[in-house]
């Protein structure tokens, strides 16, 4: 089983340069309507749509609102990623930070609202 989290969206373009440029994420597939894009190690997914597409079911028309979403990200390198992105100007939510339970983590926000959490995941001490 494979899961891909799709977004019904306006905000193809500026999702496409967000995730790019500073996810490093790459363009499974492309068309008017849809963006699909990969993970660098091309393991995940994430698709988004624009809304009221004739081609789709009423189901799937309808645009996402921008909020109760999050996506989690695991990653070794969340310090360099962390330092990256501040030093582009993108708005950090959360701080760099390590909570009890051994979470080294910050979050930013993606153009459709929705938070992503960076995370390394670790056993507490």
């Amino acid at each position: 089983m494979k899961l891909n989290a799709g977004v019904i969206t306006e905000k193809l373009a500026e999702s496409k340069a967000f995730y790019s440029s500073n996810l490093g994420f790459g363009i499974t597939f492309e068309n008017e309507f849809y963006l699909l894009m990969h993970t660098p190690n091309k393991q995940t997914e994430i698709s988004f749509l624009l809304p009221n597409h004739p081609t789709q079911q009423p189901f799937f028309q309808k645009a996402y609102s921008g909020k109760g979403m999050y996506l989690t990200i695991e990653m070794d390198e969340v310090d360099s990623l962390y330092n990256e992105l501040k030093s582009k100007g993108v708005d950090i939510k959360v701080d760099l930070r390590d909570e009890a339970w051994g979470d080294r983590h910050f979050s930013i926000e993606d153009p459709n609202g929705i938070g992503i959490d960076i995370v390394k995941y670790s056993s507490p001490d």
